[in-house]
């Protein structure tokens, strides 16, 4: 069912010129492809996150991490951690 909210919108709506009606639709879309933009951004995040967690419990990228930690040590303690 449809609110009366929506039909006072549409009324009003109506009543604009095609000019305004134009820059409104415009204005409409442009706000739904942001919303589904984000969303489907949340969503990719999500899904990274999960990645990166299957990643982390993989037995060859740890392996890997270790190696490039190795390869860091003198980084680590050369003083400038307090920076």
């Amino acid at each position: 069912m449809i609110s009366q909210t929506l039909l006072e919108i549409e009324r009003s709506i109506l009543s604009l010129s095609i000019e305004e009606q134009l820059w409104l639709l415009e204005r409409i879309a442009h706000q739904v492809r942001e919303r589904t933009y984000t969303a489907h951004k949340l969503g990719d995040a999500k899904y990274m996150e999960e990645q990166i967690a299957m990643m982390a419990l993989d037995p060859d990228i740890q392996v890997e991490i270790a190696a490039i930690n190795q390869e860091f040590v003198v980084a680590e303690i050369d003083g400038l951690e307090g920076l």
